[in-house]
């Protein structure tokens, strides 16, 4: 492989070269040493690497994505969600993540205001702090006051950002291509298959005008909700890289001394909170996919106010099919149909054994469903069946892994208001009201509505599909193409079968027909022609019979 082939690596030859130091200096790179492409060579140096040697992989991993900078931030709060590929301890480390981007200066953020928005600051607002309340690794936020003395938040894109994570993102692509060749444990989790849904999800969250229509969504469903409050969003004062919102005003639910100082009553925010998100799981089937304590704020009505919706899962019909009947399967620890339905939804890999999971599955549901439901914990069983998926190298749905990762961190966003609360009692109802609405005329109905379309459709192009079919067969161009194993007794049988009911249906119509010369008022000839029929039907009976089948029995 040469790397003249890659033009990412010919226009950001210093930025690969620090990555793959760095990845070296961590004990990151090991494939490279091991295989020593000689492209690579000499790249690799062991500077540091004695002093990092004796720290926990997981740490080095975090503290190696934390030194490359901005995209392997995102990467690695991205991965924190998929415990199923990367085990739970390493995506619990991941969580840590915290980004180390340098704040703008005014002069950067100004500019970036007034290109995107068109407009001087003085006209947009009234008064703007220029020291952020908080920066991440995409943006930072600012308070401001706009002219009609509205109090908003603006989030700022940081300078330069987008072009800096393409060019990462490109000696990413790069990178997983050469640990597909030369790392066999690895490639089977199909790296260059997640750079690009990590690509793709990057690039949903670098558009802020996306995550502005996210609010509105999430507004809509929760309309008539009191207890939520998603801020109002200004899509005047808005665009792909500026996002202006509501000011809310409370604090968050990781700030235990505020809640005591305010006198919060802890238990019914966490039962608030989580029956919040299981609304939108179960019922609106999407849902905040970031439901960190900084991201769940208590207003000063006691109401819950969420944060951050750049980051939001979804679940499409075929999965939440798929649930449903997880979930059924479980109640009855029926391992058969939950293993069914974990195959539907997960892309195998070439060495899959179903047994082995179906029997792993059924150890799981008999160790965990036997125990009483209080004394269960979402985050333990959530961990175990991605033990299990990993144990099999099966890969599941992005709208999955950011499920599990949701109901665990909910649990623990739960536990640090109220140490009793369980998540458990809390989907119950829900699974209940699932389990019914299965068997309701309401679904039926929907899914005949389904039926009807795709049959709908089927009608409607199967005239133009006929005509298609006998213009081919006029002109000689219609081919059948068979692979058949010792079939020959098979289709003789079909021919003598079919000659045999066609010799007999003639000579019926014949006798009904009266057709002469005619005997007694019968016609002689369908006479004749329908007990020959008759034999014939009687010898392919009998041949039948004696076979014990329709199939060659050799």
């Amino acid at each position: 492989m040469k790397l003249s082939k890659f033009s990412q690596f010919k226009n950001n030859t210093s930025r690969f070269h620090n990555i793959i130091s760095i990845l070296t200096k961590y004990g990151l790179a090991n494939w490279i040493q091991k295989e020593d492409p000689s492209f690579l060579k000499n790249l690799v140096t062991n500077a540091q690497g004695d002093t990092l040697a004796g720290l926990p992989f997981e740490e080095r991993f975090r503290m190696a994505l934390t030194e490359l900078g901005t995209t392997f931030i995102k990467l690695g709060q991205i991965l924190s969600t998929r415990a199923d590929l990367i085990g739970p301890e390493l995506a619990t480390e991941l969580t840590k993540l915290q980004s180390d981007t340098p704040i703008d200066s005014p002069e950067q953020v100004t500019t970036m205001i007034e290109s995107e928005l068109g407009q001087s600051m003085s006209e947009l607002f009234l008064e703007f702090d220029f020291t952020p309340v908080g920066s991440a690794s995409i943006g930072q936020v600012h308070k401001a006051v706009l002219q009609d003395g509205s109090v908003v938040v603006v989030k700022v894109q940081h300078s330069d950002i987008e072009d800096k994570i393409l060019a990462d993102i490109e000696i990413l692509a790069l990178l997983a291509t050469l640990s597909e060749k030369y790392d066999k444990e690895l490639s089977l989790y199909q790296p260059k298959s997640l750079i690009e849904d990590f690509s793709e999800s990057l690039f949903k969250e670098l558009d802020y005008g996306k995550e502005l229509r996210n609010m509105a969504l999430f507004s809509q469903q929760f309309l008539n909700n009191p207890k939520v409050k998603i801020p109002i969003t200004y899509p005047e004062f808005s665009s792909k890289r500026v996002l202006t919102m509501e000011c809310l005003n409370g604090f968050s639910i990781a700030e235990a001394d505020k809640l005591k100082a305010n006198g919060v009553n802890t238990k019914e925010i966490a039962a608030l909170g989580v029956n919040i998100y299981l609304d939108m799981v179960f019922q609106h089937h999407i849902f905040h996919a970031d439901p960190h304590p900084g991201n769940i704020w208590v207003l000063d009505d006691d109401r819950i106010g969420l944060l951050d919706f750049g980051m939001i899962g979804r679940i499409d019909d075929n999965i939440q099919e798929a649930l449903e009947l997880m979930l059924l399967a479980a109640s009855e620890k029926n391992s058969v149909d939950f293993t069914k339905q974990v195959i539907r939804v997960c892309t195998l890999p070439e060495s899959f054994d179903k047994s082995k999971l179906q029997r792993d599955i059924d150890e799981f549901l008999h160790e965990y469903l036997s125990q009483p439901m209080a004394s269960l914990n979402i985050s333990e069983i959530l961990n175990t069946m991605n033990t299990i998926i990993r144990k099999h190298r099966l890969l599941m749905p992005s709208g999955i892994s950011m499920l599990i990762r949701v109901l665990v961190m909910l649990e623990g966003s739960s536990q640090r208001l109220d140490r009793d609360f369980s998540v458990n009692d809390a989907i119950e109802p829900y699974t209940k009201k699932m389990k019914r609405a299965r068997l309701s005329p309401r679904r039926f109905s929907k899914k005949l509505g389904k039926s009807y379309f795709v049959w709908e459709r089927l009608l409607t192009t199967l005239p133009d599909d006929v005509e298609t079919l006998i213009s081919k067969m006029r002109s000689g161009s219609f081919d059948v193409n068979l692979k058949h194993r010792h079939l020959d007794a098979v289709v003789n049988r079909l021919v003598y079968g079919i000659l045999s009911g066609a010799i007999f249906l003639g000579g019926s119509m014949m006798l009904s027909s009266s057709v002469p010369p005619l005997m007694h008022g019968i016609s002689i000839l369908g006479a004749v022609i329908t007990s020959v029929g008759s034999v014939l039907c009687y010898n392919l009976l009998t041949a039948i019979r004696k076979s014990g089948s329709l199939t060659n029995t050799e």
